[in-house]
């Protein structure tokens, strides 16, 4: 007896072999190695639009530069390791970065996040690990610009104006790291240095960084939601009725 198959299921198996048909014809092609990338490309990836990509990229780099920030500063500002209760500053960030990822408070913060949390890591008043505040302070405040996501996909939205802002705290969050004082005229945290010896600007380079990819990304879903106006206001123009599915 022949078995007839399900005409979605013949659907399936014909898309599926147009695809590989694709991909192979596209493997002999200089540069373009597109079942390489289909292959080594994770699942979720096909769940999310190239400014979607481009936001899950942004958030790694951007929180891979404040861990970079982080250690940096902990070689600068011994004295806070030891207020951290950690024998060595890999461990120490570790509970930051924890922290940040899983969205979970800072002991010593006493439960503010974001701006408010910045607030305090930079005040007179707080007396903790001032690095592994100040890190994590600015961790959680990208995290909230972004929707309290560290991955994106078709069915997330981002706030461009949030994502801007985060920007402008970022610079306004370096500009307090190298101006602010102590009761005693020095700085709460040593970062970059000026002096007849040289310079070491690397923190403000770095800072630099995860302003320009906020910047960039700022544009890209300006540009997204653009368009996506323009073309409701095209199918009015023409009269264009909107596809339902």
């Amino acid at each position: 007896m022949v078995r007839v198959l399900p005409f979605n299921l013949i659907r399936v198996r014909l898309l599926a072999g147009l695809l590989l048909l694709c991909a192979s014809g596209c493997s002999h092609q200089p540069g373009n190695d597109l079942f390489t990338q289909i292959r080594d490309g994770k699942p979720q990836e096909f769940l999310q639009t190239s400014v979607d990509r481009m936001a899950t990229l942004t958030m790694r780099d951007n929180l891979d530069s404040l861990y970079l920030l982080m250690s940096k500063l902990y070689l600068r500002n011994p004295d806070e390791l030891k207020k951290s209760g950690f024998l060595d500053a890999r461990t120490a960030g570790k509970q930051v970065r924890m922290a940040i990822e899983q969205q979970q408070p800072l002991p010593t913060l006493g439960g503010k996040k974001d701006l408010a949390a910045l607030r305090f890591a930079m005040s007179p008043e707080f007396l903790g690990d001032r690095v592994g505040a100040f890190i994590y302070a600015i961790g959680s405040m990208l995290v909230t610009a972004h929707g309290n996501r560290l991955e994106f996909y078709m069915t997330d939205a981002i706030n461009p104006t949030f994502v801007s802002n985060a920007a402008r705290n970022i610079e306004i969050a370096t500009w307090i790291l190298s101006q602010r004082q102590n009761k005693d005229g020095q700085p709460m945290l040593f970062s970059n240095e000026i002096s007849e010896e040289g310079s070491n600007l690397s923190f403000a380079v770095e800072f630099g960084k995860i302003v320009a990819r906020l910047d960039l990304l700022t544009q890209m879903l300006d540009e997204r939601y653009r368009r996506i106006g323009l073309n409701y206001a095209q199918s009015l123009l023409f009269l264009n009725f909107l596809p339902v599915q």
